[in-house]
């Protein structure tokens, strides 16, 4: 049996920073924006406030997700509190949906029943949105690719720079036509971005808590690989899981009729699992195929 469990990369990251930066930015936006859309009577701006808050949530969830992944494993919890992460992105994105529907559910009311709107107010608030909305997406711009929460809180920020772009739009329109239907459909346009920006993570989250492949390796590769490796006859009850939102688990055994090919070998497997397939914590357990005592779990449809 060997075990190798590879650091650095796929650990989990401090974002603490990021977060501490991006809560304090949006919460005071929130504010700012709910009171302006109160005094403009504004949907739009109230939808976009609603939306803003949710976020405010969903980014003090992960910040929190991500300092119980940094800590070590007990007795109780031998991986640790890694597969937080991955809850908190569920969470987040569950959520993200139920804000909209209340968000769509407002717009539709409003645009069956259109009010007065303070346009000008829509307008300068909405621009303040973008500047702040951008700001926080670049804090996780540079980690969006190697972690699910940095992603989310980088989809969520850059979806909201957009989701007020639209905002402005809305108001510039109403301001120079009086369409006051406008305010209401730039809110359903807000519900129906952020339902096409959070399926994606949602889908991807809700695999992950299954304990499903990662999105980013493909199983076959890995098996292929092994089936490569001199000295190997079998490979067989191969399972790959994220542990977190940025490390990789692996289990496999492997019939080596010849026996254990020592030490240099199983590190150099392991080192070639971390650079070619990103699986972080590989264990690996070797058997020599005698027929007298079968592993149970070599067929394909046991777990």
């Amino acid at each position: 049996m060997a075990h190798d469990h590879h650091h650095g990369e796929g650990g989990a990251r401090d974002f603490s920073r990021a977060f501490a930066a991006g809560i304090a930015l949006n919460l005071a936006f929130v504010l700012v924006e709910a009171g302006f859309g109160v005094q403009a009577d504004s949907m739009s701006l109230l939808a976009d406030a609603g939306h803003n808050l949710g976020d405010v949530l969903a980014l003090a969830l992960a910040w929190g997700a991500n300092l119980l992944a940094r800590r070590e494993p007990s007795r109780r919890f031998t991986y640790g509190l890694r597969s937080s992460s991955i809850l908190a992105a569920l969470l987040n994105a569950t959520l993200l949906l139920l804000v909209t529907g209340a968000i769509a559910w407002e717009a539709i009311q409003r645009l069956l029943e259109p009010v007065e709107v303070a346009s000008k107010t829509v307008i300068w608030v909405a621009l303040l949105g973008i500047v702040i909305n951008t700001a926080s997406a670049l804090l996780f711009a540079r980690d969006r690719k190697r972690d699910l929460n940095a992603r989310a809180a980088f989809l969520h920020m850059a979806a909201d720079a957009g989701v007020s772009l639209g905002v402005v739009v809305a108001g510039a329109g109403i301001l120079f036509t009086g369409w006051l239907w406008l305010d209401p459909l730039a809110g359903l346009v807000i519900a129906g971005v952020i339902v096409a920006g959070t399926w994606g993570l949602l889908r991807e989250s809700l695999t992950l808590a299954l304990a499903a492949v990662p999105d980013h390796i493909d199983p076959e590769l890995i098996r292929g690989y092994f089936a490569k490796l001199a000295g190997v006859a079998e490979v067989h009850d191969l399972h790959i899981w994220a542990m977190s939102t940025t490390e990789t688990a692996l289990t496999v055994h492997l019939v080596m009729p010849a026996g254990h090919p020592g030490d240099a070998f199983m590190a150099e497997m392991c080192e070639a699992l971390h650079e070619r397939f990103h699986v972080h914590h590989p264990t690996i357990q070797i058997e020599t195929g005698d027929r007298l005592h079968p592993c149970a779990l070599a067929p394909e449809h046991v777990v």
